[in-house]
C-alpha cells in the first residue's frame, strides 16, 4: 500500500481519462449482465404462451435490444482500452522523467557502487510494469469485480437459496490467492532483479567491446552473459510455475461451484420450484460469475509483477540526495570574481578514513593554483569538493566570499568549467559536442571557441566537419582530439573558474604541446586549479600546493619548493631521471627520457 501510495500523485494528471474509464468499465459490466437476461425473457415467453403464440414483434425487439448492447459494449470496451492506455503510459513517463530528474541530483557518492545498466533497467524496465497495473491489472480486476457483484444480485434475484449454494467454492479461491500473493510476488520481484543483472553486464560488455576483444574474451564473456542470461530464464519459469500451480486450482474450485447448480438446480426445476427459463439464465450468469473469479488469477499475477517493479522504482526514488540546496539557498549574483578559499577542509568517503585533513588554502581570483603530490593523496576529490560533487566533511569551502553550501548547486556549478582527462564525449556530432557547453551559443562563438581550443585542426579534416559523428564516447577520435574538444567545450561556457584535471596526459608531445597552448589561452583571466603528474606543465603557476597524508606538505612557487628541497624537490628529481625501456628486437633496456 505504501508503494502504490507513492505512485497515486502520478495518476493525478490523468484522472478525467480515469474517471471515463471507471464510468466505461460500470456500463460495459450493466451492457454483459443484459444479454442473459434478455435470452431468460425469450425462453419465458416460449414456455408461458407456447411457441406459436411469441410475437414476432417481440422477438424483433428482443434482437434489436441485444444489437444495441452489443455496439454499446464495443464502445464501452474501445473508451476503457484506450483512456486505461493513455493514464497508464502517461503515468510511465512520468516516472521515467522523475526518476531520471532524481538521479540527476544524486551526488557522485550514490554512482560509485551502482551499475549503470542496473540503474537503466529500474528506470525503463521495473517502471514500465507500472502501465500494466494502470491498463490492464486494475481495470481487469474493477470490471471483474463489478461483474461478480451484478451477476450475484441477479443471480439471487432469480433463487436466493440456490445462489448461496453457489458460493460454497469462495472460501477456497480467496485463500488460494492469499497464498498466490505470498510466493508470487517475491518470485516476480526476482526476476526484475535477474533482469536487472543482466542488463547491468550487457551493458558493460557492450561498453568494452574494445577490451574483450583485446584480451580475447570472448569465449569468457559469452559464458558469463549466458549464465545471466539463464538465471533470468529460471527466475521468469519459477514466478510462472507458481501461476500455473494457482491457475487449476481456481478452475476447479469455479468447476465445484458448476457441478452444484447442476445437481441442486436440475432438482428445484424438475420439482418445479425454478422455471426452466432461470436456470438457463442460472447458467449463463454462473459462466459470468466465476468467469470473473477465473480472470482475476490472471489479474492478480500482472498485480504482483507489477507491485514488484513498483517496489523496485520506489526504492531508487526513497533515497534522499546526499547534496542538495539549502530552503533559502541563493542564486549567485553575476559572474564570480573567482576567489576560492578553503578554510580547515576534512573529507572522508567512509567514516574514520579521512583523505583530507585540516586543508588551508587561499586561491586568489584569476590566479593559476597546482595541486600536485604522489598518486592518492586526495588531488581529485579536493577538486571535486569545490563544485560541491561531495560535500565537505568539516571546515567551509567559500567563493567570494559566500560559503558554497549557501548558494544554489546550479549557479554555483555555472560558474565552473572542468577539463578532465578521461573525457567523456556524448554520440552525436563534433557540433553538439562543443555546443554541449553552451547550447545557444551562436555557430561564430562555436567555432572561435574551436579555433582557441586548437581543434580546428582536425575538424576541418573529418569527413562532415562539425557535422561529423563521432560515435559514442567519442571512439572515432583520438586521445588529443577529444581534449581538444573537451577544451573547446570549456571555452564556450567561459566560466570563471576553471579545473584542469590531468588534461594533458596520455598524449604524445606534439599533441601535448597544442593542448597546452590551448589550455594558456583558456586560463587568461580566470581563476584556475590544475592537477598534474607531469609537473613540467605548472612550473609557471602562482602557487603550487604539494599534497601528503591527508594534508597540506608544502606550498609556494616553483622556485621556492625546489628551494626547499622537500617532498617537491623530489617529485621533480624522480621525474629527471631517465626512464629503462625495451627497444629492439632482443628486448635490450635502453635509458629514455622521463
Amino acid at each position: 500500500m505504501k508503494t502504490l501510495r507513492a505512485f497515486l500523485r502520478f495518476a493525478a494528471p490523468y484522472r478525467t481519462a480515469l474517471i471515463i474509464t471507471v464510468l466505461s468499465m460500470i456500463a460495459l459490466v450493466g451492457a454483459q449482465l443484459l444479454t442473459p437476461w434478455l435470452i431468460r425473457e425469450l425462453i419465458g415467453a416460449v414456455r408461458t404462451q407456447g411457441a406459436g403464440a411469441v410475437d414476432n414483434g417481440f422477438v424483433t425487439r428482443l434482437a434489436l435490444l441485444s444489437l444495441v448492447v452489443f455496439v454499446a459494449r464495443g464502445g464501452m470496451e474501445f473508451l476503457r482500452s484506450y483512456l486505461a492506455h493513455v493514464a497508464g503510459w502517461g503515468v510511465v513517463a512520468d516516472v521515467r522523467k522523475a526518476v531520471y530528474h532524481h538521479l540527476q541530483q544524486m551526488s557522485l557518492r550514490f554512482y560509485e557502487d551502482k551499475q549503470t545498466g542496473q540503474l537503466m533497467s529500474r528506470m525503463v524496465n521495473d517502471s514500465d510494469l507500472l502501465e500494466k497495473f494502470i491498463a490492464h491489472a486494475v481495470p481487469d480486476v474493477a470490471v471483474n469485480f463489478l461483474t461478480l457483484i451484478g451477476v450475484s444480485v441477479m443471480l439471487y434475484l432469480m433463487s436466493p437459496s440456490l445462489m448461496l449454494l453457489t458460493l460454497i467454492p469462495i472460501p477456497l479461491i480467496v485463500l488460494a490467492m492469499h497464498a498466490f500473493a505470498h510466493f508470487v510476488h517475491p518470485a516476480f520481484r526476482t526476476r526484475q532483479q535477474e533482469l536487472g543483472e543482466l542488463n547491468a553486464i550487457l551493458q558493460d560488455n557492450l561498453s568494452g567491446i574494445r577490451e574483450i576483444k583485446t584480451f580475447t574474451r570472448e569465449a569468457m564473456e559469452s559464458a558469463r552473459i549466458g549464465t545471466r542470461i539463464n538465471n533470468y530464464k529460471n527466475s521468469l519459469l519459477y514466478a510462472l510455475k507458481m501461476m500455473a500451480t494457482f491457475q487449476p486450482f481456481v478452475n476447479l474450485a469455479s468447476s465445484l461451484g458448476l457441478i452444484v447448480v447442476i445437481y441442486f438446480g436440475g432438482r428445484m426445476a424438475l420439482a418445479g420450484s425454478l422455471p426452466i427459463e432461470d436456470l438457463v439464465a442460472f447458467f449463463l450468469y454462473l459462466e459470468m460469475f466465476y468467469g470473473p473469479i477465473r480472470q482475476m488469477s490472471g489479474a492478480w499475477e500482472a498485480v504482483q509483477e507489477s507491485l514488484a517493479g513498483a517496489e523496485r522504482v520506489a526504492e531508487l526514488l526513497d533515497q534522499p540526495p546526499d547534496i542538495f540546496d539549502k530552503p533559502d539557498a541563493l542564486v549567485y549574483p553575476g559572474r564570480a570574481r573567482g576567489a576560492i578559499r578553503l578554510e580547515n577542509v576534512s573529507f572522508a568517503y567512509l567514516p574514520d578514513q579521512p583523505v583530507l585533513s585540516g586543508i588551508h588554502l587561499d586561491i586568489p581570483a584569476n590566479s593559476v593554483a597546482a595541486l600536485v603530490g604522489p598518486t592518492g593523496v586526495g588531488k581529485t576529490t579536493l577538486a571535486s569538493l569545490i563544485p560541491r560533487f561531495y560535500d565537505v566533511s568539516g571546515g567551509r569551502i567559500t567563493l567570494d566570499g559566500y560559503d558554497i553550501r549557501d548558494l544554489t548547486l546550479r549557479s554555483l556549478r555555472q560558474q565552473i568549467s572542468i577539463v578532465l582527462q578521461d573525457v567523456f564525449l556524448f554520440h552525436g556530432t563534433v557540433r553538439d559536442n562543443i555546443l554541449f557547453g553552451r547550447p545557444d551559443a551562436s555557430e561564430e562563438e562555436m567555432r572561435a571557441a574551436a579555433r582557441v581550443s586548437n581543434a580546428v585542426e582536425f575538424i576541418d579534416q573529418l569527413p562532415l566537419g562539425y557535422d561529423t559523428l563521432i560515435g559514442e564516447r567519442g571512439v572515432k577520435l583520438s586521445g588529443g582530439q577529444k581534449q581538444r574538444l573537451a577544451i573547446a567545450r570549456a571555452v564556450l561556457k567561459d566560466a570563471p573558474i576553471l579545473i584542469l584535471d590531468e588534461a594533458t596526459s596520455s598524449v604524445d608531445t606534439q599533441t601535448e604541446r597544442l593542448i597546452q597552448q590551448a589550455l594558456e589561452r583558456l586560463m587568461v583571466g580566470r581563476t584556475t586549479l590544475v592537477i598534474a603528474h607531469r609537473l613540467s606543465t605548472i612550473r609557471n603557476a602562482d602557487q603550487i600546493v604539494v599534497l601528503h597524508s591527508n594534508g597540506v606538505a608544502e606550498q609556494g612557487s616553483h622556485e621556492e619548493l625546489m628551494a626547499l628541497g622537500g617532498i617537491y624537490h623530489q617529485l621533480n628529481q624522480v621525474q629527471a631521471v631517465p626512464i629503462p625501456a625495451l627497444n629492439g628486437r632482443n628486448g635490450h633496456r635502453q635509458p629514455v627520457a622521463a
